[in-house]
């Protein structure tokens, strides 16, 4: 199933070269208001989502909060559908997600999901990824998406 151009901008992001981005035309739906610019490419069989932090993604110890890193990798798994799958990431729900952080994130860094798809099938999806910043791992994660039926149009 395509993005639909009316309600997704999926083009390629010219102030990063090889990225396209991943975000809702509506900026006031949780990605763009919450998360801000979001950005992705392929890496083999691997998808890279990208976010930039600002202060608002940091918890009280100046690192980015773990809410922010757990909203990156639900983001980063519908992506990864897209990006490397079959393209039918809707409509979809997350049905499970197992998250272990590892380390603080640097707010002053670009923040890095980076998700593979271990198996899909007509209805599920199995991912597992790693949330990084350069060579630094912040959390490790695996998840199952369920995938439904598009919706018919009346």
């Amino acid at each position: 199933m395509a993005l639909k151009d009316d309600i997704f901008d999926h083009r390629p992001d010219p102030d990063n070269p090889g990225w396209h981005h991943w975000n809702l035309k509506d900026q006031t739906l949780f990605n763009g208001a919450v998360m801000g610019k979001l950005i992705t490419r392929r890496e083999g069989d691997a998808c890279r989502l990208r976010m930039f932090p600002e202060r608002k993604h940091e918890n009280l110890q100046g690192i980015i909060h773990g809410a922010v890193s757990l909203a990156l990798i639900d983001i980063s798994l519908f992506t990864t559908m897209h990006v490397v799958g079959s393209g039918n990431a809707g409509p979809s729900v997350t049905l499970e997600l197992s998250t272990q952080f590892i380390g603080g994130g640097d707010p002053k860094k670009p923040l890095d999901a980076v998700t593979e798809i271990m198996r899909e099938t007509g209805k599920l999806v199995f991912v597992r990824g790693e949330v990084v910043q350069e060579d630094d791992v912040i959390c490790a994660y695996s998840g199952i998406i369920r995938k439904f039926p598009p919706r018919k149009l009346d």
